[in-house]
C-alpha cells in the first residue's frame, strides 16, 4: 500500500497540481497586495479619501472609528468595504488569468498554423507524377 501511495504521489499530474496550488496561493497574495496597496489608494483618493477597508456597518448600534476598533471590541458587523476590496481583487485576478489563457491560446494557434511537412508517400507520388509528365 505504501508503494502504491508513493507511485501515486510521484506521478506527474499530482506533482503538477501541487505546484499549481502553491503558485496559485502565492499569486493570490500578490493580487491581494496589488489591490490593497496600489489600486485602492488612488480609487479612495478619487472618491474623496474614502478607505474601503474601513467601511462597515456595526450591528450592535455603536460607533467605531476604524475596522480595527470594531474587531477589538468583538462587535458583529457587515464589513462591506472588505467585500468591495475582495471583489476588485477577484476582478483583477480574473482579468490576469484571462490574459494568460488568451496568450497561451494564441501561441498554440501559431504552432498549429505551421504547415505540416507532406508525408513521404505524397512526396514520392508527386515525384512520379512529375516524371511521367515529362515523358
Amino acid at each position: 500500500m505504501l508503494q502504491d501511495f508513493k507511485a501515486f504521489i510521484m506521478k506527474g499530474n499530482v506533482m503538477d497540481m501541487a505546484v499549481g496550488f502553491i503558485f496559485g496561493a502565492a499569486f493570490g497574495t500578490v493580487v491581494k497586495s496589488l489591490v490593497a496597496n496600489i489600486v485602492m489608494p488612488p480609487v479612495g483618493k478619487m472618491m474623496a479619501d474614502v478607505d474601503f477597508a474601513n467601511m462597515f456597518y456595526a450591528l450592535d448600534g455603536k460607533e467605531y472609528a476604524t475596522l480595527a476598533a470594531l474587531d477589538e471590541a468583538g462587535a458583529p458587523a457587515i464589513k462591506y468595504g472588505v467585500f468591495i476590496n475582495d471583489m476588485i481583487g477577484f476582478l483583477i485576478l480574473g482579468f490576469v488569468i484571462f490574459m494568460l489563457v488568451r496568450m497561451v491560446t494564441k501561441m498554440q494557434k501559431k504552432e498549429e498554423a505551421k504547415p505540416a511537412a507532406p508525408a513521404p508517400d505524397i512526396v514520392l507520388l508527386t515525384e512520379i507524377r512529375d516524371s511521367l509528365k515529362k515523358k
